[in-house]
């Protein structure tokens, strides 16, 4: 099962993710969060490295101009859309680079009317939990919620991702509509304070779900 760590801001822990196998990296340019990469990495300190791992910049809101431009500076692979951004927006986004698009979903939310409309124009989804605001919440995710719905893109699952649910993820794994799951999301659980990983919690959290 792949992994990505997300809320990344520091260059060395980075380095240390790719080192022990994590699968993406991913980069805040939300100004509003507190882990917003632009308040401790450049783009060319990032662009330079020689990584492994998928750098995934994740934006809320805003405009096309100010995504290609972070793309080209921080050199990521992939694009994160975690507001209210348009099939129309997804698409000629992902005309340029792998677009996942989030839903922050409710207990009662109608997943399959929700993302039917995004299918065409995004490269894979995210299912997160809703909040206030945007962004993460660190808020358990309501994993069954999936469970009945038909999902016909690879997806990331986030939401509040501990370490102790790496059983739990897997006996997930083995529902139908986890032939999609394409890989899980961790950051604020595997935090010793904002934007910086508790890295031996990560590692052994990526070492028992990947054994």
């Amino acid at each position: 099962m792949r992994v990505k760590v997300c809320g990344m801001t520091h260059l060395e822990q980075v380095k240390q993710l790719d080192e022990m196998g994590v699968d993406f990296a991913g980069f805040i340019f939300y100004q509003k969060s507190p882990r917003f990469v632009g308040r401790h990495l450049e783009g060319p300190q990032l662009k330079k490295q020689k990584l492994r791992l998928g750098k995934v910049g994740v934006f809320v809101n805003t405009t096309y101009e100010d995504v290609m431009k972070q793309v080209d500076a921080f050199g990521l692979d992939m694009v994160q859309l975690h507001g209210d951004e348009t099939t129309r927006f997804c698409e000629q986004v992902s005309n340029y680079v792998s677009v996942i698009k989030v839903f922050r979903m409710a207990d009662d939310d109608p997943i399959d009317w929700i993302i039917r409309p995004y299918e065409d124009g995004s490269d894979m989804f995210l299912f997160d939990t809703e909040g206030a605001g945007y962004g993460g919440t660190g808020k358990k995710f309501n994993w069954d919620l999936l469970k009945t719905a038909t999902v016909n893109k690879l997806f990331f699952l986030s939401g509040g991702i501990e370490p102790a649910d790496t059983e739990k993820l897997k006996a997930f794994a083995n529902e139908p509509v986890a032939k999609k799951l394409f890989s899980v999301d961790i950051n604020s659980k595997f935090e010793t304070s904002l934007g910086v990983k508790d890295m031996k919690k990560v590692k052994e959290f990526v070492d028992k779900l990947k054994s």
